[in-house]
């Protein structure tokens, strides 16, 4: 367990608040922790007398995290508030555990204050425990104890009978039944070990509480540490294991070519670790005979599935080149296996009523050498995947440090993963934005028409790595949209689109941040304004290189990612009226934007037959938030329509059929237009974003 657990409780910050509030105060410290309990999971209560809004009477309220929420981010809102009384009334109408899950459709008639927050199904165990606070949680250390074949002898040699111990069960009425019987019967009992699951505590104050969480968890982790001496995994399998750049670059490479095998109807984003926990496990000696056993608390696998895959790549060999050679080579087979075997998985244990089968694939890909990869639908889903098989591997690295690891029957597992209540959860769920699960990147992103584009597509759900060699602006730009949308969702990566090697790299890194790409925009821009018989050989060449070359770079690399997924994908070239027709003193501008709709038309004929689609958006006189319009370039093109710069705006303005200002946002909407599946038909077209141009009509 390493450190100790730090007592975060503040007094004099904890005296202003009501029982309610030091609940949430109490769950938020509690969720800060992933050592004390993992994203999502857990639940804490506490019973508090409350005023009935209709009779004006006090009554107790079961104060509970409701459905669905996290212990670390919690709000007020995020509890359900249930009359414990009618709550105790419900068990006039249980009958038995083959009727468990209708207990549930009795919760909301429980509601107090017609609280919307939909109750836990661990709402009963939390009730029926005849103690004021408690805490469920799910720390490492606790589970590695419940998850041995010894786990009971080992909850009373550890806690000298101060913690109880049930056998596993799913949660439910039931449970919460027994965990009353057992407190009521033995009231010397501070908590409760579940085997399989986690820790329940309890005791009459919300600072008691999470102080006995602490204790119990660090009294469990203090035993392990002084009790497991044996090398962890049998010890390491590779001598020489692969360094930091090496494990990126198979990372780099692996990760499209997995997610483009494993997407079906819905797009899939990945997260790479290889954190040194992950390290130690995938380069054990018992790597594949621990792994095959699955994982065994319930939050576990219902993020991670039962079991990962262990990825054939053999990091021993002395060229990586030839390992990841091999590693393809297996790959289709090792995924087959893994589909067949989860069917059958599931045709051995469904029930008459077992929803249909869900997505074959792994969630978790083991890779010995480098770490591992997640996949699912969005990437805060893949890295909080990653989390638990953290936590999975803690457990398995302890257990079996001090007796033998147990993982959870598949019965049992298909019985959780498959119960109609978390059915009827994801059925609930909101449908996916347009772009869930795709991933864009995009060049000159920190600029105007980049952040902007940038903006619009993550709003339709699309995972976004900005790209551009202004670090400043990039940084801003990514403070910014991961404010808007979450740390998940946007990366950024230094990208000098003049550079063969800088544009590679960007390109990895999205791929190892997000699993691949599937939207390019290829947006990084200049502007120069110069008579043909004053524009030097410098200046032709910089447009060319940033313009033409720069374009050419970052679509290329970007095919080879697409490519090798083979999931299609768009790709949209951000070229300018320019490209269609000329200006006065911008020879080298112009021709630079024309070799970019050349070079979309060449890429859409390449790209059809893999489903990959290119198509233009020529914007114009797009001033506001544009970087190419701050420097001499605005005064150079105010000069050549005998012009200020203060009246260069009205001109293009007026100029413009329609007689409107281009701004960056509408170029982005007609990016986004190209970049969803509403234009899945459209490939090698024109969108003219200028308010209306006669001479630059396509046709």
């Amino acid at each position: 367990m390493g450190n100790m657990l730090a007592n975060l409780w503040d007094d004099e910050y904890a005296a202003a608040l009501t029982e309610s509030e030091l609940l949430k105060y109490r769950s938020n410290l509690l969720g800060s922790d992933l050592r004390i309990t993992n994203y999502g999971g857990g639940n804490t209560s506490a019973k508090i007398m409350e005023t009935d809004p209709l009779s004006g009477t006090q009554e107790e309220v079961l104060w509970v995290k409701g459905s669905g929420g996290d212990l670390g981010s919690i709000q007020m809102s995020g509890f359900s508030t249930l009359y414990l009384k009618k709550l105790h009334q419900l068990k006039e109408l249980y009958r038995g555990l083959e009727h468990e899950d209708e207990m549930v459709a009795y919760l909301p008639h429980c509601t107090f204050d017609l609280n919307p927050r939909a109750a836990s199904i661990d709402t009963p165990l939390h009730a029926y425990i005849p103690h004021t606070h408690v805490d469920h949680l799910h720390p490492d250390s606790v589970i590695a104890i419940a998850c041995t074949v010894n786990s009971h002898a080992l909850t009373e040699q550890i806690f000298g009978g101060e913690i109880g111990w049930l056998p596993w069960q799913r949660p439910g009425f039931d449970l919460g039944l027994k965990l009353e019987k057992m407190a009521v019967e033995s009231p010397h009992l501070s908590g409760i070990v579940l085997q399989g699951h986690g820790l329940f505590t309890w005791a009459k104050s919300s600072k008691d509480c999470y102080l006995k969480s602490l204790e119990i968890i660090q009294k469990c982790a203090d035993w392990l540490e002084k009790n497991n001496t044996s090398e962890a995994f049998s010890g390491a399998k590779y001598d020489n294991p692969l360094d930091a750049q090496q494990r990126l670059a198979v990372a780099a490479k692996l990760m499209p070519l997995i997610r483009g095998k494993i997407t079906n109807e819905q797009f899939k984003v990945g997260h790479f670790n290889d954190s040194p926990e992950i390290l130690q496990f995938v380069n054990s000696k018992d790597l594949e005979p621990l792994a095959a056993l699955g994982t065994s608390c319930p939050d576990h696998f219902l993020r991670t599935k039962i079991a990962p895959l262990v990825v054939n790549f053999d990091p021993a060999q002395s060229e990586i080149t030839q390992a990841l050679s091999s590693c393809e080579a297996t790959l289709d087979e090792q995924l087959n296996s893994y589909r067949d075997n989860y069917s059958a998985y599931y045709e051995r244990c469904k029930r008459d009523n077992s929803p249909p089968i869900r997505d074959q694939n792994a969630v978790v890909y083991l890779i010995p050498g480098v770490g591992m990869l997640t996949f699912a639908k969005d990437k805060a889903t893949a890295r909080i995947a990653g989390e638990f098989y953290i936590n999975a591997i803690n457990v398995m690295r302890e257990a079996a440090g001090v007796d033998s690891y147990v993982g959870l029957d598949q019965q049992e597992a298909f019985d959780i993963e498959y119960w109609l209540l978390e059915e009827a959860k994801l059925q609930r769920m909101p449908k996916p934005k347009s772009l869930a699960g795709r991933v864009a990147f995009i060049t000159g992103g920190a600029g105007g028409i980049g952040k902007a584009t940038a903006i619009r597509l993550a709003s339709e759900g699309a995972c976004v790595c900005l790209a551009d060699i202004d670090q400043s602006a990039l940084s801003e730009s990514l403070a910014d949209l991961q404010q808007a949308f979450g740390k998940d969702v946007v990366r950024s990566a230094y990208c000098d689109v003049t550079q063969e090697n800088s544009v590679v790299d960007a390109l990895k890194r999205c791929a190892v941040e997000f699993g691949g790409v599937d939207i390019v925009v290829a947006n990084a821009g200049i502007a120069s304004s110069a008579p043909l018989d004053e524009t030097d050989l410098s200046l032709w060449n910089r447009n060319m290189d940033i313009l033409s070359t720069g374009y050419f770079l970052t679509l290329r690399e970007a095919f080879k990612i697409l490519k090798q997924q083979n999931t299609g994908g768009s790709m949209v070239v951000v070229a300018s009226k320019n490209g269609l027709v000329a200006s006065p003193n911008a020879s080298a501008y112009c021709v630079a934007k024309a070799a970019e709709v050349q070079l979309s038309r060449a890429v859409a004929l390449e790209g059809a037959p893999i489903g990959v689609r290119c198509n233009v958006v020529n914007p114009d006189a797009v001033l506001k938030g544009s970087k190419i319009w701050t420097g001499k370039w605005r005064d150079e093109r105010a000069a050549a329509y005998n012009t200020d710069g203060q009246g260069l705006e009205d001109h293009y303005r007026n100029r413009s059929l329609l007689k409107r200002s281009v701004l960056p946002e509408d170029v982005a909407e007609a990016i986004c237009f190209f970049a969803s599946d509403k234009t899945a038909k459209s490939t090698g077209n024109i969108i003219n974003v200028d308010a209306g141009n006669a001479s630059s009509f396509t046709r």
